[in-house]
């Protein structure tokens, strides 16, 4: 399985629960990790993959228009995106809320999850 990165996405999101946080949307920041069928490599065809820059624009999208209380929803919300929309075989992502509390540069989670049957080469887990 080859692997597509997209790191240090940033993105306005609504997503919180305290009043601040409900009132104007934040800037959250994601990594992502996901699988993509090695014949995108063998083709060299972007049929045969996930095209990244229609993954960003997804995300920016919605997370635009949706509220999540908590940012583990929101991470969930966007792994099931790439699984059912992009058919990714497996995703990992990091997103951290950017300087929500004094002295703090990031508060976040990270979620790593592959589809049933999917197994990943050493080292990537």
């Amino acid at each position: 399985m080859d692997f597509i990165f997209i790191e240090e996405l940033r993105v306005q999101a609504w997503v919180g629960i305290y009043p601040r946080e409900k009132i104007a949307p934040q800037t959250v920041e994601l990594h992502l990790t996901f699988g993509v069928p090695d014949a995108a490599a063998e083709q060299d065809d972007i049929a045969d993959t996930i095209n990244y820059a229609e993954v960003i624009e997804r995300i920016r999208g919605e997370l635009a228009e949706r509220h999540f209380n908590l940012i583990e929803t929101l991470g969930e919300f966007v792994v099931n995106l790439l699984f059912e929309e992009f058919g990714a075989p497996w995703v990992k992502i990091r997103i951290a809320k950017i300087g929500v509390m004094k002295g703090v540069r990031r508060v976040g989670v990270f979620i790593q999850r592959g589809r049933e049957g999917v197994t990943l080469p050493p080292g990537m887990s």
